[in-house]
């Protein structure tokens, strides 16, 4: 099958690729600003660069190819630089989007296209009200949350007005290797810091109290992939961890995971001026239509993700 996936230089679209690979798809990757190692890249994919803003450029890449199925996980996907960003973060999201699916409709392409969607577009949610559900009213907290229910809207109207077939997957928290910049990503890399003798024996920290669930990139590859075959076009479901950890919690996991000592020190620059309770989905609707289940426990995805760090810093 010829697969597309915008993004592919992310930490997901990396693991995604491999994925694909292993199931001997004929794979085209694009990305603009890739945070993963894109030599690696190159020996398993087509890798072009490209912006999906670029119209022209887009329709061009998918006119030579014309993908079966294409995973849309190209975005501006950090809240706070949506904030100092605002016009880029919506350009690259909405923009993009309407980019991709107009190239789909002018080409009168056959392809089905996985978006990627976020859980950010819920915003603010009480602890009553998880896990959360597909039907929960969208209020989000920020320029990127906003411009995924955008994102999203616009998926279900390409659907319902032209028959373009896309799922949406309102993905939740999702960490792993090769991730850059969550609480994970951030914690596991400075204990590597520490022990290499790269920092002091000092874990910078914002909110402990927030709670999340967590999924590991690996299961959510897994969960994407299933999309393609399992979902009803046009429709967009929750794919979240089942598990429920406080950000402290997550910390002591990772004080057993290595042999160094290191103190505590919440930096008030690391404290969001909204951040979410807790985080959490209601993923019964995806794994009635898939039979998807979670695998990976969050002690193995931390223990990757240190070993990744130990190898690349």
């Amino acid at each position: 099958m010829r697969i597309l996936v915008t993004g592919v230089g992310g930490m997901m679209g990396s693991h995604l690729v491999e994925l694909l690979i292993e199931k001997n798809h004929i794979v085209w990757g694009l990305d603009f600003t890739p945070t993963t190692n894109i030599e690696e890249l190159n020996k398993k994919v087509k890798y072009i660069e490209c912006d999906i803003r670029d119209k022209n450029k887009l329709t061009n890449i998918l006119s030579s190819f014309k993908p079966e199925v294409i995973f849309h996980l190209a975005a501006q996907s950090y809240p706070a630089v949506s904030w100092d960003r605002p016009e880029y973060t919506i350009e690259t999201n909405i923009i993009g989007t309407i980019n991709l699916f107009e190239a789909v409709k002018s080409l009168k392409l056959d392809s089905i296209i996985i978006n990627a969607g976020s859980s950010a577009i819920y915003g603010f949610v009480k602890e009553d009200e998880v896990p959360i559900k597909e039907s929960k009213m969208l209020k989000p907290l920020h320029p990127y949350g906003v411009s995924k229910v955008a994102q999203e809207m616009l998926a279900y109207q390409y659907w319902e007005n032209f028959k373009i077939k896309n799922v949406t997957i309102r993905i939740f928290n999702t960490t792993g290797p090769k991730k850059e910049v969550d609480v994970c990503a951030d914690w596991t890399r400075q204990i590597v810091r520490i022990e290499k003798g790269l920092q002091k024996p000092v874990i910078r920290v914002g909110n402990l109290n927030s709670k999340r669930a967590i999924t590991d990139v690996r299961d959510l590859i897994e969960a994407l992939v299933l999309a393609v075959e399992k979902c009803e076009y046009g429709q967009a479901y929750n794919v979240s961890g089942e598990s429920v950890y406080q950000m402290s919690e997550i910390l002591e996991i990772l004080k057993n995971l290595t042999k160094i000592n290191f103190e505590v020190y919440q930096d008030p620059t690391l404290l969001r001026p909204t951040d979410e309770p807790i985080i959490y989905g209601d993923s019964t609707r995806f794994k009635q239509a898939t039979g998807w289940k979670q695998k990976i426990e969050i002690k193995k995805t931390l223990q990757d993700m240190l070993e990744y760090w130990r190898k690349t810093l």
